[in-house]
This record gives structure tokens, C-alpha cells and sequence, in this order.
């Protein structure tokens, strides 16, 4: 027996028209719970979701640069770190040579420059080993790093390198033993030249770590607003 359409009058298809219209917005209203968003497509709105996307990709970006901010700053305090270090050897270089100044006899003197001369040798080391993830800011003027602060590449700072070693701040080993005292003066007013030389830099690198930190929290402060932007683009109205 073939089965008849049911036949529905103008009253109930209206009033199913308002359950499937209902039962819609109720599955519209759940997603929107369960995200936290009222905009999860372009379906639901194109405008405000292509602007949020380009909010949250930017944020995203910008967290990037902070990252390489972060490891700029670590490779900044690795040379801080040798430059403080090179100048406590320095000190203790020029209390040796003022020792051998008072010095009464040639045998004291020529001990003092042998300790003076390992001095010498331990800052290069130092300055060898001041680097961070493969650059090193104070063994050499070749050495350089190149910090981007905007998604572009477009905002930078770039640091140059300097030559922390003895030959490159004009240090030598103690000139004949410091058999006279006027070897013994030279070698104090290359420890000074050098020490003078150091302070230059280190006001250099500490006027940078300041520009990188200050970009580093604004960095941050400007992924806070993209991020909030992007929300109050597409977050639902819990309510």
C-alpha cells in the first residue's frame, strides 16, 4: 500500500520553520560556548575574522623577535661577562707591575714579570671564551649581531665586535723582564690605555643592552594588544 504526504497546514510549517530556526541557533550558540568565540570562520563574519587572523599572525611573529631578542641580550651579558673579567686581570697585572717598581733587585722584578706575562696570557683567553651560541662580541672587529624588533626586519640594531684581547687592546708581555723601571712604567701605561678602552666599550654594549630591553617589553607590550584585539574581534558574549 503506497504511503500518502502528510499534508501540513500553514500553522505547522511555521511552527516547524521556528524549531529548525531554533534548533540552528542553539547549535551556533553551543559552538560559540565552546570556543569562547563568536566569530570561528569567515562564515561567521569575514570581516572580523581576516582582521583577527592578521592580528593573531603578527602577535605571532612579533613573539619571535622577542625570542631572538631574549638570546641577543644573553650573548650581550657573555661579553659584559669578559669585559668585567679582562678588567679584574688588568688590576691585577698593574698591582704586579707597581710590586716590581718597588722591587730591590732584578731577580724579584723578572719573578713578577713571569706572573704578569701568565696574566696576559689568561686574558686572551678570556676573551676567546666570552661568546654566546657561536658569536663573540669581544674577540675580534669582525665579529658582529644583527637584531631584528619588527616582523619585516625593517627596525634592527646591529653590534659590532671589538678586539678584547691583549694585542688587540695594546697589551704586551713585560718588555725585558722590567730589568729598568722605565719597562716596568710602559707596561703600566698599556694597562691603562687598555683599561680606558674597555670602560668605552663596555658603556657601548650597556647603551645597547638598554635599547634591546626596551624593545624587548614593548615587543611584549604590543603582542598583549594584538592579542586582545584579535579577541574583542571575534570572543562571544558569554552572557
Amino acid at each position: 500500500m503506497a504511503m500518502s504526504m502528510i499534508q501540513l497546514t500553514s500553522g505547522m510549517r511555521q511552527n516547524l520553520f521556528s524549531l529548525q530556526r531554533t534548533n540552528k541557533l542553539m547549535e551556533i550558540t553551543q559552538t560559540r560556548l565552546a570556543a569562547g568565540k563568536e566569530v570561528n570562520s569567515a562564515l561567521d563574519d569575514p570581516v572580523n575574522f581576516f582582521e583577527a587572523q592578521g592580528h593573531d599572525q603578527r602577535a605571532s611573529d612579533l613573539a619571535g623577535r622577542k625570542d631572538e631578542m631574549g638570546e641577543a641580550i644573553q650573548t650581550v651579558k657573555a661579553a659584559n661577562q669578559g669585559i668585567e673579567s679582562i678588567n679584574t686581570l688588568i688590576a691585577a697585572a698593574k698591582s704586579l707591575a707597581n710590586s716590581a717598581k718597588s722591587a730591590d733587585n732584578t731577580t724579584t722584578q723578572a719573578s713578577l714579570a713571569g706572573d704578569f706575562n701568565e696574566i696576559m696570557d689568561q686574558i686572551d683567553y678570556l676573551a676567546a671564551d666570552s661568546g654566546y651560541k657561536g658569536i663573540n662580541l669581544v674577540n675580534g672587529t669582525g665579529e658582529s649581531l644583527a637584531i631584528s624588533f619588527d616582523a619585516n626586519g625593517d627596525s634592527k640594531l646591529t653590534l659590532s665586535g671589538f678586539a678584547g684581547s691583549t694585542g688587540g687592546l695594546g697589551m704586551s708581555t713585560a718588555g725585558n723582564n722590567w730589568a729598568t723601571a722605565g719597562d716596568i712604567t710602559t707596561s703600566i701605561g698599556l694597562l691603562d690605555a687598555a683599561r680606558d678602552t674597555l670602560r668605552t666599550e663596555s658603556k657601548t654594549l650597556s647603551s645597547n643592552l638598554n635599547i634591546i630591553n626596551t624593545r624587548q617589553d614593548f615587543t611584549e607590550g604590543m603582542i598583549n594588544v594584538l592579542s586582545d584585539g584579535a579577541a574583542n574581534l571575534t570572543q562571544a558574549d558569554m552572557n
